[in-house]
């Protein structure tokens, strides 16, 4: 049986990135007077990071193969100025223009993807040339113009809500459904975890503190329910991130994909001679990037309604300080998703708590990039200090 202590060391990335995320937003909650928790802030606070945190997926696995893409943000304002085109000058249904769009991001993947693991050009050289020709080719695209509104339909993606079957007024009862059975469901997914690790030998960690995590779980899960439903119910596009992070996180731990993904990033030398075929690999990690980069620049642009030039600036530097914030190594083989999801919601609660303030964008900025300076220096020093 691990102690606490133990358990906190060998997870201390995890653990970390969690704890802080709730320390900044009880500091944020008492310092915007309660507007944080209010529902209608919630609500905006999934709204408006879901492009991050979509991204920061397939960033994720981008850095723990040991490369970076500086190339997302522009990715997918090209891709939402496609959509833009398709939908409101060339009058093509919304839910062929997605598909097409998802196609377009796969290209850009596999365009990115042969420069890096076929033609050995390292990524950062490869991505920085990508963010220039993709911006360049949005306003080639837009015409240096906004193009919108869209459909309802395609609105809906960002904008939307899940519809409550009770029809209860002032209350989605639904959401409080949905909650319970997410509860349940993570729980009986933890109970059969741990069952196979005992099964096998595996040391397990107490079951105070198993109960005590579980419990936190579910009252985080229904008191994030309890205020959705509060105000109009969960949004459609959380529904996408759920289906997202649990597939990506089964991907990276249960998959011989995912193992190889970290095995390259660990050492790609030995992993190659392992017999993985490591520039496939790396090939289909930017495939995959080019693609979340996609649904991220439509989920944005439905949000925002139109298509502009100047969409998806800055958003490669959020993306890549969540993945590293949230416990990636700068030097690859390191990073789970679910740490990618705490990195992006941290950064996302400090965004909306400083703007809730008053704080400018210049002071913002500056204290983003001080977070994310500590904690790449908060990595190298546990790396340094376990050699």
């Amino acid at each position: 049986m691990k102690t606490l202590t133990s358990l906190f060391k060998s997870n201390i990335r995890e653990y970390g990135m969690l704890i802080a995320l709730i320390a900044i937003m009880a500091f944020f909650q008492y310092a915007t007077d309660g507007i944080l928790f209010k529902p209608v802030n919630i609500t905006n606070l999934v709204l408006q990071n879901s492009y991050i945190i979509v991204m920061a997926m397939g960033m994720l696995l981008i850095i723990v193969a040991g490369w970076i893409d500086l190339s997302v943000g522009s990715v997918a304002a090209f891709v939402g100025a496609i959509a833009a085109v398709l939908m409101v000058k060339l009058d093509i249904h919304w839910s062929l223009t997605m598909l097409i769009c998802l196609v377009i991001g796969a290209l850009v993947g596999v365009w990115q993807g042969y420069w890096v693991a076929y033609i050995k050009i390292p990524a950062f050289i490869v991505t920085l040339a990508g963010m220039l020709i993709f911006r360049g080719l949005t306003l080639l695209i837009l015409n240096g113009e906004a193009v919108g509104p869209f459909p309802t339909e395609f609105q809906r993606l960002s904008t939307g809500f899940i519809p409550d079957f009770f029809n209860n007024e002032g209350f989605h009862i639904t959401t409080i459904l949905i909650g319970i059975l997410l509860s349940i469901i993570l729980i009986v997914l933890d109970v059969r975890a741990r069952k196979n690790q005992q099964k096998y030998g595996f040391e397990v960690t107490p079951f105070y503190f198993f109960v005590l995590k579980n419990a936190f779980i579910t009252a985080a899960v229904m008191a994030l329910c309890y205020l959705m439903a509060s105000y109009k119910g969960l949004p459609n596009v959380l529904i996408v991130l759920f289906v997202l992070i649990t597939g990506y996180a089964f991907v990276t731990s249960q998959t011989v994909v995912g193992r190889r993904i970290y095995a390259m990033g660990g050492n790609e030398k030995a992993a190659r001679l392992s017999g993985v075929n490591t520039p496939r690999l790396l090939f289909g990690t930017f495939v995959n990037m080019g693609v979340l980069a996609a649904l991220a620049g439509m989920i944005v642009t439905a949000r925002l309604n139109t298509a502009t030039p100047k969409a998806g600036v800055g958003f490669e530097l959020d993306v890549i300080a969540a993945c590293f914030i949230g416990g990636a190594s700068a030097s690859g083989g390191v990073g789970k998703v679910i740490g990618a999801v705490v990195g992006a919601f941290l950064i996302g609660v400090m965004n909306n708590g400083m703007s809730i303030l008053g704080i400018g964008i210049d002071w913002q900025q500056a204290i983003k990039g001080f977070v994310l300076l500590l904690a790449v220096f908060f990595d190298v020093y546990n790396k340094n200090k376990n050699v």
